[in-house]
């Protein structure tokens, strides 16, 4: 479990190996994360995460320090958890978190999906419709009614007559699946959060109260908006990488990467080397790992963005998360 207030301070494996330096199958190879002392990690879950102030204490020889005690509403509890919190079987839980009720609420850290502990709690299965007529959003089967490059632009509408517009109301006006609402929601509160924050310098709980936003539907976009900040300035750091890329010789432009958010809290981007030349069809960018090459021009993030070991065609790069242009140059030509 997560304790509130302690999700920015989650590491994963692969943050914890390249914090000493080293390649995550390393790490794993070495056993060091089951020293006796090491931090115990935070669910019980396939995909191990760790609570970063007690792993730094760890590695810097001082005392670890505990997690605290007491509940609150604003844990968040991995599938495990939850399936035990409502004292039922996890395959049912497994049904239940596909609810668009639950759904909503997702906070995906460290590629584990997770929600807070008082939707777990207080979560109440909706009684099954017998029929599907007078549903609202999405007909049975049906695909979305709003192309997806429209929809922006239209939940952008709906968002100005209501700042208090939900997920199953766009699904509603829109007719579009309620999974497709709350991504597209949440995107565009996150924007005009991250444009505030940006202005005036205020927090995202102070930008989303600007905005009339009400504080049980603005988690993931206060997330999310804290995310779009550090993407933006992000891209001075990427165009000069691009540009360094292209006067290589190794790209026909020298186009700025977009910024993707594949989670709510993380940034990463893609450049395509398109010269026959090219050490590698592709290079990635993560903010909490650095660069890798990729092995696909047309997919190079990967189903999730999930960050590989290297083998493969995958090549960590340099070192840190934002190594000089010159230093990524010099690293590629390395690999060739």
């Amino acid at each position: 479990m997560i304790r509130a207030g302690r999700r920015h301070l989650v590491r994963t494996l692969a943050d914890i190996a390249a914090q000493l330096g080293i390649a995550e199958q390393t790490l794993l190879n070495s056993g060091r994360h089951q020293a006796p002392g090491f931090p115990a990690p935070l669910g019980a879950g396939r995909t191990r995460l760790y609570d970063g102030e007690q792993v730094d204490a760890y590695l810097a020889g001082r005392p670890v320090p505990q997690l605290p005690a007491a509940d609150d509403d604003e844990d968040l509890l991995d599938r495990q958890e939850a399936a035990a919190l409502r004292d039922e079987p996890l395959s049912v839980w497994d049904r239940r978190r596909k609810d668009p009720a639950v759904r909503e609420y997702v906070v995906v850290v460290g590629g584990v999906e997770h929600w807070p502990r008082r939707i777990v709690r207080e979560y109440t299965p909706a009684p099954r419709r017998r029929t599907s007529s007078g549903a609202g959003g999405r007909p049975v089967g049906a695909g979305d009614q709003v192309p997806r490059d429209q929809l922006p632009q239209r939940v952008a509408q709906l968002l100005d007559d209501n700042p208090a517009l939900t997920a199953g109301d766009v699904a509603d006006r829109l007719g579009v699946h309620r999974n497709t609402a709350t991504a597209a929601l949440v995107q565009c509160r996150a924007e005009r959060m991250a444009d505030l924050m940006e202005q005036r310098a205020v927090t995202a709980a102070e930008a989303a109260a600007a905005l009339g936003y009400p504080v049980g539907q603005t988690r993931r976009a206060s997330v999310r908006a804290e995310a779009v900040l550090r993407g933006r300035r992000a891209r001075p750091y990427l165009a000069a990488v691009a540009q360094a890329l292209h006067a290589r010789g190794w790209r026909a432009t020298s186009t700025p990467p977009d910024v993707q958010h594949p989670e709510d809290d993380l940034c990463v981007a893609a450049l395509t080397l398109d010269a026959p030349e090219a050490p590698a069809p592709a290079l990635v960018w993560s903010e909490r790992h650095g660069w890798r090459t990729a092995t696909s021009r047309r997919h190079p993030l990967g189903r999730g963005a999930a960050w590989p070991p290297p083998g493969d065609g995958v090549r960590h790069l340099a070192t840190g998360t934002t190594p000089t242009p010159t230093d990524l140059v010099h690293a590629l030509d390395s690999t060739g």
